[in-house]
């Protein structure tokens, strides 16, 4: 059995022509506040990683932080390139490469990838919760996807083959 936590960056700054590039935009306000709630119910439910691959971004960075602050997760943590702006199908490639001792991986990074790398990953016949609400909302900031996987080797991830146990976002937790 692996399992997965995919957490989004939490809010940023938005793009305009005051705001530096795209990776080294910071957290706003909502962001920091959301973050170490979603660390918080993480640690709350025991959803504890034996790994954490982050994207190097400044937003990942800091909702990391702000998260694993509350998390307390002693795990390794890894800052890989190839996590930002990455597509579906080369995150679920960067997945297969995660060392077979980790039974629990985090990565943290952004959308559009991770809401379409859920999509593919996901079974929805084998999941326990729904991707989406009533509202359309898919994948929001400060979200993280709890995705199960009955495989012994990372190596062995394929598409539709993971249970979404869980589905984590920031205006589903109490203040």
């Amino acid at each position: 059995m692996k399992r997965l936590l995919l957490l989004r960056h939490a809010k940023t700054e938005q793009v305009n022509k005051d705001t530096p590039a795209d990776a080294e935009r910071q957290l706003t306000e909502r962001g920091r506040n959301d973050a170490p709630r979603v660390g918080r119910a993480m640690r709350e439910k025991g959803y504890k990683p034996d790994l954490i691959l982050c994207s190097p971004s400044t937003r990942t960075r800091q909702t990391l932080e702000l998260a694993n602050a509350e998390l307390q997760s002693p795990a390794k943590t890894e800052f890989v390139d190839a996590i930002y702006a990455a597509g579906a199908q080369k995150l679920i490639s960067l997945f297969r490469g995660i060392p077979d001792s980790a039974g629990s991986a985090m990565v943290v990074g952004h959308n559009p990838g991770f809401e379409d790398c859920a999509a593919l990953l996901v079974d929805e016949k084998k999941s326990r919760r729904e991707k989406t609400d009533s509202s359309g909302e898919k994948f929001p900031t400060s979200a993280v996807a709890v995705v199960d996987f009955d495989i012994p080797h990372w190596k062995e991830l394929s598409a539709h083959s993971g249970s979404l146990v869980d589905f984590i976002r920031p205006k589903d937790l109490e203040s």
